[in-house]
């Protein structure tokens, strides 16, 4: 389950800090101090997405548990 998590979360991490980011860009009074901001947003993003990974993982392996002993 651990690669499939990693696997996920790498999609999910790189999503999170690009929307995160957006907001940082589109406010002019954020992006006055962007260079501060956007690496608070992507560890943001990237911490995030580490247990909605997980759980997504899971809920895979749920899915798939009856296919496998079948």
């Amino acid at each position: 389950m651990l690669k499939l998590a990693t696997l996920i979360w790498m999609i999910i991490g790189t999503a999170l800090a690009g929307a995160f980011m957006i907001p940082i860009l589109a406010v002019p009074s954020l992006a006055e101090q962007r260079m501060t901001l956007i690496p608070y947003a992507a560890g943001g993003g990237s911490l995030l997405a580490v247990p909605l990974a997980i759980l997504v993982a899971r809920k895979i392996y749920a899915a798939t548990a009856a296919r496998r002993t079948a």
